[in-house]
């Protein structure tokens, strides 16, 4: 996020909400988001479904899954033909703007409409409120990032901000929410395969040789494997062992069986985990990590603020802090790690990463921080943080305009798979459901799967509301309930992905982002069936 929650949802006079159902998926920022609206701010929600907060939004573009590329570049079409665009902030802050500026030329508001399949009209308002308001983020999700252009997406909407001077400025912004906790931190810590700490790129000149230096060490100058990229190499045998850490991607991956296929043709697995996953029980090994109430440390937020987090219950059994299984994993491979308390990881965090340099345990106990955390970047011991970034001039000088042409999803609709299923989240499960699903209360009001029909499919279909249906795509069947409602377009449906018997997964795509390797869980072709006894 280049801003933070209060300020996009405190001074902004406009916002532009896409692929994200906050209220569900990230509660306090969707109460949030309607205060603002309440407050007088307008908001336009980007989204192929009827989301709660549309009954507050001005408009609704309620677009084609997968067409993100195209909206974001029909919006631009609009604010150049009608001198929307801010020259001054153009002309001094950004580059390659001519190239944009030829590129979106095509996407006519009538164009877009028809690929986005909405109203030019209402495409042209949406972009007027956007680029004429004073202050206006766009804040977007897996909505946006989820399809095998989704890096192209997110570019596509850094380019709008760049266009009208939206970025380094209060209200303003490109903000993606996250979804977990500490999402934000593992990427922060070189969680990437071609990344140290910091975003530091290894094959940037002098950044492998500052870490080999600091850990007194040879180390590989290969960039490594995308998470996702490593499952097809599980069963080629390219991968042989694996080690995971907090993930369940027997729940949460695309293409349930193809996962379970991977994990299955390792040599070895082991897994560092706090409950019995999915994932967990087709494990060699289990580690028994600890949850965050049993441990000190950080987590870093969707704003990038760094904020101290301590232990605040002692629990019986043989349990270990993770921290401690990995030093110990290393020095029983060879390598002789020091056991180091998580106040002196951070102090090592802080000796290589810039943007981290300001950032201790002592600093976030301290009075001075008075428990708000840190924003980084935070590049020495009396910098106050970084609530906005960019302000004046951006990480890499010029902002850079990167033209992303509009390209189908990877699967489309045809008479044997004739319905687009999207996949989300629901208020009343977190991801996987490792804790969720273990309480009661939770499973009385949300203890199956189900799927979202448009009432005419389900009418030409015979299903009723509450039935039983089954889902089926090129990856496998399931059964759910079905929900029908006007919530999704004709030809179109959704799912929750947090379950693992009628869960999505069993049927979405892992056609992957060529980028970020992200899958396209937003678009996958599903026929329904009525079951019948």
């Amino acid at each position: 996020m280049t801003n933070t929650i209060y300020d996009i949802t405190h001074e902004s006079d406009a916002i532009l909400l896409v692929g994200s159902n906050p209220e569900h998926a990230h509660p306090v920022i969707g109460m949030q988001v309607r205060q603002a609206v309440q407050r007088g701010a307008k908001l336009i929600v980007v989204d192929p479904r009827d989301i709660d907060l549309c009954k507050d939004a001005d408009i609704h573009l309620k677009l084609k899954p997968g067409t993100n590329v195209a909206f974001a570049n029909g919006m631009m079409n609009i604010i150049l033909s009608e001198g929307l665009e801010d020259r001054k902030f153009i002309e001094d802050r950004t580059e390659n703007f001519e190239a944009m500026k030829e590129m979106v030329k095509d996407y006519t508001p009538e164009k877009v409409a028809e690929i986005c399949q909405i109203d030019a009209d209402m495409l042209r308002e949406a972009a007027r409120i956007y680029a004429k308001a004073d202050r206006a983020p766009i804040m977007y999700c897996l909505g946006v990032t989820e399809h095998h252009t989704g890096t192209e997406g997110v570019m596509s909407l850094s380019n709008m901000a760049m266009m009208v001077g939206k970025l380094g400025k209060p209200g303003c912004g490109v903000n993606p929410i996250r979804g977990q906790n500490n999402v934000q931190g593992a990427c922060d810590m070189g969680a990437s395969p071609n990344q140290f700490s910091g975003y530091q790129n290894i094959d940037k000149p002098g950044v492998l040789e500052k870490f080999e230096k600091a850990w007194d060490t040879k180390l590989n100058p290969n960039i490594g494997t995308k998470a996702t990229d490593c499952f097809p190499k599980m069963i080629s045998g390219d991968i042989k062992g694996l080690f995971i850490f907090g993930e369940d991607p027997v729940r949460t991956d695309p293409n349930t069986h193809h996962v379970i296929k991977s994990l299955e043709s390792l040599d070895f697995f082991a897994i560092d985990e706090l409950f019995m996953t999915e994932t967990a029980k087709l494990a060699d090994v289990i580690l028994p990590g600890r949850s965050y109430a049993e441990k000190e440390g950080t987590f870093s937020n969707t704003e990038r603020r760094v904020q101290r987090v301590r232990k605040a219950v002692e629990i019986e059994g043989d349990t270990k802090p993770d921290t401690w299984i990995f030093t110990e994993i290393m020095r029983r491979m060879g390598y002789p790690q020091p056991h180091l308390t998580p106040a002196q990881i951070m102090d090592e965090i802080a000796s290589v990463t810039p943007s981290f340099a300001g950032i201790s345990h002592e600093r976030l106990d301290s009075e001075e921080v008075n428990g708000q955390g840190l924003q980084w970047p935070c590049t020495s011991k009396d910098h106050p943080g970084t609530p906005i970034m960019h302000v004046g001039k951006f990480a890499r000088g010029l902002g850079y305009f990167r033209p992303a042409a509009y390209t189908p999803s990877m699967e489309l609709p045809d008479e044997e798979y004739p319905l687009i299923m999207m996949t989300g989240r629901i208020l009343y499960h977190y991801n996987a459901c490792a804790m969720t699903d273990k309480t009661e209360g939770i499973n009385q009001i949300a203890g199956e799967s189900f799927i979202e029909l448009n009432t005419e499919d389900a009418q030409k279909l015979g299903v009723e509301d509450g039935e039983m249906v089954s889902i089926s795509s090129r990856r496998g069947t399931i059964q759910a309930k079905a929900t029908v409602s006007y919530k999704t377009n004709p030809g179109e449906c959704w799912m929750p992905f947090h379950y693992i018997e009628g869960g999505a997964n069993w049927l979405t795509s892992d056609a992957l982002d060529s980028i970020s390797s992200t899958p396209e869980y937003k678009v996958c072709t599903v026929k329904v069936e009525k079951i019948t006894a």
